[in-house]
């Protein structure tokens, strides 16, 4: 395809690479790893060619000693090197050495498809006078790499000896990557047959043709085919020539990796590169199942519109209602003083009565039809709001759809990543992916590459081990890293696993006490010190490499993931191996929250960070060394009074309160609040200007009754609440020593 454009340092190159791929292909040449390592290389190389293209210049490096290991894996057959096919420019076949001998085929050429009377007449209307209209039915070799612009190829070499009128398959299928198996093309030429078979001949790609002149009347063949022409060609016995370089080639190093990789520096980036990332590819049923609920939704508007006009007549008819009944009662009350007089003048008390029945009797059902009218469409109001409230969640959950991407388009990348480090660190991994299929947000998609690279890189420089020190404890010499991911709820969970050497608690203690980050008397939970890893600048390793140090880094990479709103947590077993675990929401837009009132504030916290909840007496909360803290079934909880941490009055005195357990299992922080409002989807707005950088608030939402309620950032509330201990036992200590002092 690219020497249909002129790229011909492409294809050139491609050549080369197809004749190692087509020597793998036949079996001639065995799959090793330097024949993968120059492949891969050799497609980095074709990368970098294309990208230098598309910025409108020509790739300038040299890579002839690229191409020479190419050659080299490749077998001599019959004595002589096999040549690579090129094409010069204009895309017209070098003719071979001598001319191909010509043997008579046993099989017969496939037949010509007939032409419609239009296509005849125009095609006798084209033909310039003194020319002769010749068929020419080519076929061409599947087997060729270059099978696919062989079409083409012939077009161009027929050009050249006269006019080519008509192609079937049409001209512009032609220029289409597929391989046609038969190509006929109408020619009007003064040229004959010989010469006319011997242009379609192409090396290696012309498997067979025919010429013969028109029959203008029944546009067939004006004889049948005499024989079949089947061209075959030996190998020339000089190589062509390589292009010329054009670098001196006494500067010329062997092509690796960081060569490739030094070219891509030196290539300007695309104008076009920044809008790639914007595309997104959506399942059509996705977007199919987003019309339907469009279209419900224009229904569920509509019975929202006659609603309301029900109502407005409703209101109106309750006017008129209301209006007649003042009136009626209005005519009752002065009807009183003359049914007194009545019954002072010696009327019984039975006529009074009715009397009254008849002035006031019929008030007491006057509204009974309004409200029958008004029970009805209430209930019809209370159905259309179900359905939309239906509807929006089904709404959300497809425009969240979309927005899911496979995380197989990172999880793809790391086997050449992977390959790549083991060659380089001498090391034997077998990297197994599992739930590539696992859906998330594109854009944690897209903030999650590094994290993962890191890991990754963690994991096969200071996790798994040289194949000489598995030897020695008993392992397979070829370690075993897993990528996996899976969804727990609305949460992904990504592992980077490995079976190495895994880390050692006493020597993260160790270093530990020798940075001065925790005392030497302080016990350690194998927990514990592995959370120590991910301290700014922790690292357990002697020797810092280049690719990935053992806490090198991975500072970075939990403030990464924090800022996704996940975690990340590490086990380890020592000769066994490690296990990174990343915990992240499916999508930073839209979260379940748990709203909370402290005072007459409502904040919402993320269901994910939420552990548990409970309802306790004031007094059950203890305090030891000037910490509160309550027993959760044996465990001992610290409690953070959020009143206090966001300077809240809270006149509320009550016996109870709601404590709410947020963080993770390894930990974990009891926020004490006043009650408990109830779980919302809500809808995260980013906080700007001055309150960016709000501590422990990670944004806002609007809730139903229009009202803001501020989000909590779980992470930095547990960090706020132990500064804030810690503040407040220091104050308590100094008040104590004044006190004493005093």
């Amino acid at each position: 395809g690219s020497a249909t454009v002129e790229m011909t340092e492409l294809s050139t190159f491609c050549h080369d690479v197809e004749d190692l791929l087509d020597a793998l292909r036949g079996g001639a040449v065995g799959v090793t790893e330097p024949i993968v390592d120059v492949l891969l290389t050799a497609i980095d190389t074709i990368k970098v060619m294309l990208e230098t293209r598309s910025n409108g210049s020509v790739y300038q490096e040299d890579v002839s000693p690229l191409v020479q290991k190419i050659k080299a894996f490749i077998p001599e057959k019959s004595g002589k090197k096999k040549t690579p096919v090129q094409m010069p420019k204009g895309m017209v076949a070098p003719k071979p050495v001598a001319p191909p001998p010509t043997v008579a085929s046993t099989s017969s050429m496939p037949p010509i498809p007939p032409l419609s009377d239009s296509d005849l007449e125009e095609i006798k209307e084209a033909c310039p006078d003194g020319n002769k209209i010749w068929v020419i039915n080519v076929t061409f070799d599947e087997t060729n790499p270059m099978n696919s612009v062989g079409g083409i190829q012939v077009f161009a070499a027929l050009k050249s000896r006269g006019v080519v009128l008509k192609t079937v398959p049409d001209f512009e299928a032609l220029y289409e990557d597929e391989f046609h198996p038969q190509v006929v093309y109408y020619i009007a030429t003064t040229c004959g047959q010989d010469e006319l078979e011997d242009t379609c001949f192409l090396d290696d790609v012309t498997l067979a043709s025919d010429a013969h002149p028109l029959d203008q009347k029944t546009s067939a063949p004006a004889s049948a085919p005499q024989k079949v022409v089947e061209t075959k060609v030996p190998e020339p016995e000089q190589e062509i020539p390589e292009p010329p370089a054009v670098q001196d080639n006494s500067s010329a190093v062997p092509a690796t990796t960081a060569n490739v990789q030094q070219a891509k520096k030196s290539v300007a980036p695309a104008t076009h590169a920044a809008q790639t990332g914007s595309i997104l590819r959506v399942d059509s049923k996705r977007v199919d199942n987003l019309m339907n609920l469009v279209s419900e939704t224009v229904i569920t508007k509509a019975v929202f519109n006659q609603t309301g006009l029900q109502f407005a007549d409703l209101q109106l008819k309750l006017q008129n209602l209301n209006a007649v009944y003042k009136e009626k009662q209005r005519h009752a009350i002065e009807a009183i003083p003359k049914l007194l007089e009545e019954f002072q003048n010696g009327a019984s008390s039975k006529e009074i009565r009715q009397a009254v029945n008849e002035e006031i009797g019929s008030l007491s059902g006057w509204f009974d039809g309004f409200e029958n009218e008004f029970k009805t469409t209430a209930s019809k109001f209370r159905s259309s709001t179900q359905n939309l409230g239906r509807i929006a969640s089904e709404l959300q959950e497809g425009v969240m759809k979309i927005r899911m991407v496979p995380i197989g388009t990172i999880f793809n990348r790391f086997p050449r990543v992977v390959r790549d480090l083991s060659r380089d660190l001498g090391r034997k991994v077998d990297l197994i992916i599992e739930g590539e299929e696992t859906e998330l947000d594109k854009t944690v998609v897209d903030d999650l590459l590094d994290p993962i690279m890191h890991c990754v890189r963690n994991s096969v420089d200071h996790g798994i081990e040289t194949p000489d020190e598995r030897k020695k404890h008993g392992k397979d010499e070829t370690g075993k890293l897993i990528l996996k991911a899976s969804n727990e709820g609305n949460m992904i969970v990504i592992d980077i696993i490995d079976d190495g050497q895994g880390i050692e608690v006493d020597k993260v203690r160790s270093k530990a006490i020798k940075k001065g980050l925790i005392s030497p008397n302080k016990v350690l939970s194998n927990q514990e010190a592995y959370n120590l890893i991910f301290l700014p600048g922790f690292s357990t390793s002697d020797k810092i490499s280049s690719v990935s140090g053992r806490g090198v880094g991975l500072d970075v990479v939990k403030t990464m993931v924090e800022k996704l709103k996940g975690s990340i947590t590490v086990t380890s077993e020592a000769n066994k191996g490690s296990k990174f675990s990343i915990r992240l929401p499916l999508t930073l837009a839209i979260i379940q929250g748990l709203l909370i009132r402290v005072g007459k504030e409502v904040y919402s916290i993320p269901i994910a960070n939420v552990i548990e909840s409970q309802r306790v007496k004031r007094d059950s909360i203890n305090t030891i060394d000037n910490y509160e803290v309550l027993n959760v079934r044996n465990e001992v909880i610290s409690i953070l009074r959020l009143s206090r941490l966001f300077n809240i009055h809270n006149s509320d005195q009550s016996e109870y309160c709601f404590i709410v357990i947020v963080g993770s299992q390894e930990k974990k922080i009891g926020v004490m609040v006043d009650a408990l409002v109830g779980e919302e989807d809500v809808v995260i707005k980013p906080l700007r200007d001055q309150f960016t950088t709000s501590p422990g608030i990670a944004g806002a939402s609007i809730l139903g009754d229009g009202s803001v309620s501020l989000i909590i950032d779980v992470s930095q509330l547990l960090e706020l609440g132990v500064k804030q201990e810690i503040s407040a036992q220091q104050t308590r200590e100094e008040e104590a020593i004044r006190n004493a002092r005093g």
